[in-house]
Order: structure tokens, then sequence, then C-alpha cells
């Protein structure tokens, strides 16, 4: 394993992004989710992805220079048209209007439009904590989720990320996909040459199966069946409705090549607690202290990973550096 320090994963995400196309500013922000989604312990969205954001740039998959447009059409609603780039610099390019539009109306919303696939939502929704504001945010991805019985896939992973702001750190930080597991972790599993556990996935015909190439062929079940399968929709209708992004249905998979563009949506909630009752930090305090009586449980995201430098497999290095 290859100890690589945080500031070198970003430096280097950078450099390999603007080599195959990406603009200065854009790859910036790009490699500083990938290097902030490494130090968090988030292997999935971090190094994992360049070599496929690397693929589409050249393929012309994503914009890599596409500059953001931002509009208010309302006082407390923010839009992006990411372009057909990626979500990372649309958000930064949007987020001081949405900040302001939030601290003026006590709440606001941030909807990211045409956009390649953001990866991380949790990377997103811990920067509005940080500006003292609970974010909550969501999106679509390519159709890989069936509903409950079914087999036909319909929705992506859909998934939700909620961070509310703490002393410092996070109080509560959650980012999990609406399907029963991420997408990437099934790959991962095929590419180990690993089974998949019973509850994962079925097979093209419907069939549950531990088998990761027949998941992929398959469909993803939903978490908690026909909860998080409502859970899903609703994603996919803020997602893609409020964006004039596509739904699910319209993405093809999120890491081929070559392709149209993936024009998904990403949709962000901003509460200011200021604005509200004088009582959020206290009432998480309360749950805080009755969850901290029971050693087995703890509260999603508490305490943050922060990891530097970062344990990553030698091959995979080398395959990294060599997109610079």
């Amino acid at each position: 394993m290859a100890k690589v320090s945080v500031a070198e994963i970003q430096e280097t995400s950078r450099a390999a992004l603007e080599a195959h196309g990406a603009g200065p500013w854009q790859a910036a922000e790009v490699a500083r989710a990938v290097a902030r989604a490494e130090q968090t312990g988030n292997v999935i969205c971090g190094l994992y992805y360049l070599e496929s954001y690397c693929l589409q740039l050249r393929s012309g998959r994503v914009n890599g220079q596409a500059e953001p447009v931002v509009s208010v059409t309302r006082p407390g609603v923010v839009m992006v048209d990411a372009q057909f780039g990626f979500s990372q610099p649309a958000f930064a390019k949007a987020l001081p209007k949405a900040l302001a539009a939030a601290h003026e109306n006590g709440i606001a919303t941030l909807a990211v439009g045409h956009a390649h696939t953001c990866t991380s939502l949790g990377y997103f929704t811990e920067q509005l904590a940080a500006q003292g504001l609970v974010g909550i945010g969501m999106t679509n991805a390519s159709a890989i989720v069936a509903g409950p019985g079914g087999k036909t896939p319909v929705l992506g992973t859909n998934p939700i990320a909620m961070t509310i702001p703490g002393d410092g750190e996070p109080a509560l930080h959650a980012d999990f996909s609406t399907a029963a597991v991420a997408l990437g972790k099934i790959t991962m599993a095929k590419a180990a040459g690993e089974q998949i556990p019973l509850g994962w996935a079925v097979d093209s015909g419907g069939n549950p199966t531990t088998d990761p190439e027949a998941a992929l062929r398959g469909a993803l079940v939903s978490a908690a069946d026909y909860k998080g399968w409502a859970l899903g929709l609703l994603v996919e209708v803020l997602a893609a409705g409020l964006t004039g992004s596509v739904n699910s249905l319209d993405v093809k998979g999120l890491k081929l090549p070559d392709g149209p563009p993936h024009d998904l949506g990403q949709f962000y909630i901003l509460i200011d607690p200021r604005a509200h009752a004088d009582g959020l930090a206290t009432r998480m305090r309360r749950i805080a202290e009755a969850i901290a009586a029971d050693p087995e449980v703890r509260i999603p995201g508490v305490p943050r990973r922060h990891l530097d430098p970062v344990l990553v497999p030698d091959n995979h290095w080398k395959k990294v550096t060599a997109l610079m």
C-alpha cells in the first residue's frame, strides 16, 4: 500500500483532469472533492472515479471547461445550469448566492441541473453545515434499481445526504443510497472476484443473487423494501423534475466512457436554524447524550474521519499517476 498525503491526492487529481481537458478552476474543484472523499474514507467516490472522469473528458461525455450559469428565480430559489459539465464547479459557482438566500429567507433551495454525476453528496452538504446551515441534498443516477418484486431497472441509486451543524464538527452527517447498496460496491466486488450478500440485487429474471456480474445484468433492490423505493421516487422527482434534468431512465451507465452527457440533477435544501425555533442544538445534544449511554450505537458521521496520509493500493496509485 502506498501512503499518500491528501494534498498529493488533490494535486495529482487536478493534474490528471487538466491533462485530459478540464479547465484549471474546474479541475481544481473536482480534485478537491476527490481528495476529500479519500480523506473521509469514502473510497468509491475518491480516486476510484478519477479514471472515469478522465476518459469521459476525452470522449466529450463531460465538458470539463463548462462555465455554469447561475440564476435566482425567486428570493429563496437558486438555479445553476452546469452546462453538461462537472457538478462540483457548478455547486461552487452557485454557493454564495444560495448561502445568501438561506440566511436572508431562513430557508432556500439550490437546484443544479444538466450536470455530471456528483459522486459524494455529503461533500456538498458538509459545506452547507460549515456555514451554520442544515444541509439536505439528493441526486438521481442511471437506472439500476427495480421496484419491490420487480426486475426492470427504473430508478438510480438516488442517494440522499444530510448534515446538521455542530460545534466545529457536524452534529450528524449521513450520506446513503436509497438502494440497498451503492452501485460501486457491486462493481468493486466484481473486480475483486468476490460474491455479494443476498439482499443487494436480483438477476435479470428477478431472482435474488450473490453474483455481482448477474446483479449488473439485473437490478439492485431498494433499501428497506418499499420504504426505500418511496424515498428513491421522491429523490427522482425532485432531482430531475426541479432541476430540468433527465430521469434516471434516460441516463446511460455513469462510468461508460462514451455516450451522451449524464444530464443529472442535484437538489439541495438549505435551512438556517437561527431563523427558526431556538432549539436545534439543545435537541441534538439531548439525543446525543442518550445515544452515548449505549456503547453499541453512534450518530451517523460522528466523529468524521480525517485520514492523512491515505493508504492507496500500489497498483491503483500507479494507474492514477499515469493519468497525469
